[in-house]
């Protein structure tokens, strides 16, 4: 017994070790460590550094963003104050602040689900590596990393939520609750959680008769922390409004064989935003073992494996069917259907996978020194299918963080230009926006899902003869509109032409409504590319900026009077 216990703590510690290993070049390699660009580098990491330099941290929700859209942008459409995210990019440099997030998600998520399996679902005392092992590979899948805990949190909550619905009585459970909301997102994950944990309520109340009340305050508890954290949104849906971006957003365009095509492709592969990886080996294994279980008729052995088998392939078919185009005449009366994205139920596929992985390693332990070895060796290919992910390696050819924001680079744009920032406005082709956005600079293009409707409407002015020219571009940017960019015809939905791979790659007919752009206050445009027509849409080439630790060649663009 006490070899057991050894074991345990040992590979415990092992695994802590690993997650450190994992995160430890944000903090050896500073700027020059790679990270996702989408809706990681090109948003959410410039928007902390536009707030952090606004002074609007602590600002009403309808203050504007003054460096953003000429204002039009508000500050409720940045994160709240009080969300960890926030708070380490306030008070750290960029990539520290980054790896520190990395740090605190991976090890809760490791915990977490550590806690879970070994409590609910992996109860056996000798199978601690399948508990340690599970737990281990759940906290090295490739998140969205200003999630944080929104989806790597979830096996924690459950865990103190379980413990609450069975009557175990202590503060841990309460402090979890608390503690987690500062560290996720209520609108991009435990909604999600939250809601389905009141289902699963009800059906305890149908069932047994009793109305568990420590078990339904902790739900309202839970959300109630949650709307406190971010009263903002509460104050925004509750007060009337002008209408935003996201009143005209048109999601549900799938016919019903892309739909069915979409579930098959969500169950085998995932989404980018909640990869788990799965599709190598714990798929593949699990759907054996469920064959060899209904051959056996061993299904009442297995009913919380069956079960959790069948809860991956509905959610994979929820997610598909929020975007068929059978749903679309209702969302458009019911305006929260259209507001508001239901299908991100799917974001429970992480927790539901890695259950799964643990209960298909419990059979093999089960098995003896062979069963044992199975279960080791899966685990061990399982982080090798993982390990490629990590953000040093599969970004490796991806800008770093210094050459994606060039910070030099633009430094000595700004001192060309020899203005103060305050006093123009620019808009970028071929780079994202948040790169100029990063370094200062007021613009009038950007990413963002929060804004007004009216300013959408006024922009497309300005990139109307080239979305004429585009059908996918226009219904991208009028069904959508999150990327409130300058779109070109020629480029497409390419939005990081550099300098290393696009060296002959030229603008050949860029067509802008340059005075719809100066209305605006557009004075210069920040080109990845060169215009050959530049002076024919009323545009007068300045300059060509290049920095060898900047990933971009820059050419500088001033819109003529």
């Amino acid at each position: 017994m006490i070899s057991t216990v050894k074991f345990r703590n040992y590979s415990f510690i092992a695994a802590i070790i690993i997650i450190i290993l994992w995160v430890l070049p944000y903090f050896i390699l500073g700027e020059n460590a790679h990270m996702r660009v989408h809706d990681n580098l090109d948003s959410n990491l410039a928007w902390y550094e536009v707030l952090k330099n606004s002074g609007q941290l602590w600002a009403s929700l309808d203050s504007p963003i003054e460096q953003i859209m000429g204002g039009a942008l508000s500050r409720e459409a940045f994160y709240s104050q009080f969300y960890a995210m926030v708070f380490l990019f306030m008070i750290f440099p960029g990539v520290i602040a980054y790896g520190l997030s990395q740090l605190i998600t991976r090890i809760v998520a490791f915990i977490g689900m550590y806690l879970l399996l070994k409590k609910y679902v992996v109860k056996d005392e000798e199978a601690y590596l399948v508990q340690i092992g599970a737990a281990l590979l759940f906290a090295l899948t490739p998140y969205w990393p200003s999630g944080m805990l929104s989806i790597l949190g979830m096996p924690l909550a459950l865990f103190a939520f379980l413990n609450i619905r069975n009557g175990y009585k202590s503060w841990t459970n309460y402090a979890i609750l608390t503690i987690l909301p500062f560290f996720s997102s209520f609108v991009l994950g435990f909604f999600y959680f939250l809601t389905a944990l009141g289902i699963f309520w009800l059906i305890d109340l149908i069932r047994t008769k009793k109305w568990n009340w420590p078990f339904f305050l902790s739900i309202l508890y839970m959300i109630a922390i949650y709307l406190l954290i971010d009263y903002r949104l509460v104050i925004s849906m509750v007060l009337p409004h002008e209408p935003t971006n996201r009143d005209v957003f048109y999601q549900s365009k799938n016919s019903l064989i892309e739909t069915i095509q979409l579930i098959f492709k969500n169950y085998w592969v995932g989404h980018n935003q909640d990869r788990t990886l799965h599709d190598t080996i714990i798929l593949p294994v699990a759907l054996l073992l469920l064959l060899y279980i209904f051959v056996k008729r061993d299904w009442k052995n297995h009913k919380l494996f069956i079960g959790l088998n069948i809860a991956h392939f509905l959610l994979s078919t929820w997610y598909a069917f929020w975007f068929w185009e059978g749903w679309q005449p209702l969302k458009e009366k019911i305006n929260i259907l259209t507001t508001y994205n239901f299908s991100r139920f799917h974001y429970f596929h992480a927790v539901v996978v890695y259950i799964i992985f643990a209960l298909v390693l419990l059979f093999f332990w089960k098995k003896g020194k062979l069963g044992k070895l199975v279960a080791s060796l899966l685990i061990i290919g399982q982080f090798f299918v993982l390990l490629p992910w990590n953000e040093q390696i599969t970004y490796r050819n991806e800008p770093s963080y210094k050459q994606f924001y060039a910070k030099e680079q633009f430094k000595e744009i700004e001192e060309f230009i020899g203005k103060p920032k305050d006093t123009y406005s620019i808009v970028s082709i071929g780079i994202h926006p948040a790169i100029a956005q990063y370094n200062g600079f007021y613009t009038l293009d950007t990413y963002n899902n929060i804004y007004p409707l009216e300013y959408k409407h006024e922009f497309r002015k300005i990139i109307e003869p080239e979305l004429n020219k585009n059908k996918t571009l226009a219904e991208y940017y009028d069904h959508w509109g999150g990327r409130v960019y300058i779109f070109v015809d020629e480029l497409g939905k390419n939005y990081m032409y550099n300098k290393y791979w696009e060296v002959n790659k030229k603008i050949e007919n860029l067509q802008l409504n340059t005075e719809q752009l100066k209305k605006m206050g557009g004075e210069y445009v920040f080109s990845a590319l060169e215009i050959l027509n530049a002076e024919e849409t009323n545009l007068r080439l300045l300059k060509v900026f290049d920095h060898d630790q900047s990933h971009w060649r820059i050419y500088l663009y001033q819109v003529m009077e």
